[in-house]
């Protein structure tokens, strides 16, 4: 089966989500090695408490952003690289929310807004596309 470009770059966006969570693991483990934070503890130094809730606030939102991923790409038909765009939009938001979020977490705001209107988007083409499909409409 041969899948089409849009499909393909979802898969690869996918992807690189996942390694954008996987490295921010790496972080939390450096910032239990250099503030002697022993597991299972999930605070102990500031820094270490930062890079924790990047982590975990990622988590919280990967299992939102993976679903109306592949909903976007298979049903809304009408822009197919719309989901691909998307989930690039909410990896470099994701970026800069934990950039922002390490250095004060108060600046945390922008990465987060960009993250979550990309959600909102995605899930909006997603109903589209399928309600769309639903009527045989597009």
């Amino acid at each position: 089966m041969q899948a089409s470009p849009a499909v393909l770059s979802t898969a690869l966006v996918t992807i690189l989500a996942l390694v954008v969570y996987f490295y921010m693991g790496v972080r939390v483990g450096q910032m239990r090695v250099k503030h002697g934070i022993k597991a299972p503890a999930t605070s102990g130094h500031p820094e270490f408490d930062r890079a924790f809730r990047v982590q975990m606030n990622t988590l919280e939102h990967l299992p939102v952003l993976i679903p109306l991923l592949w909903l976007t790409v298979f049903y809304f038909y009408v822009f197919p690289m719309a989901a691909p765009a998307l989930g690039v939009v909410w990896v470099l938001g994701r970026v800069v929310y934990m950039n922002g979020y390490m250095k004060d977490p108060e600046k945390r705001g922008p990465g987060f807004g960009l993250s979550a209107l990309a959600e909102v988007l995605l899930l909006v083409l997603a109903l589209f596309g399928i309600v769309a499909a639903f009527f045989n409409v597009a």
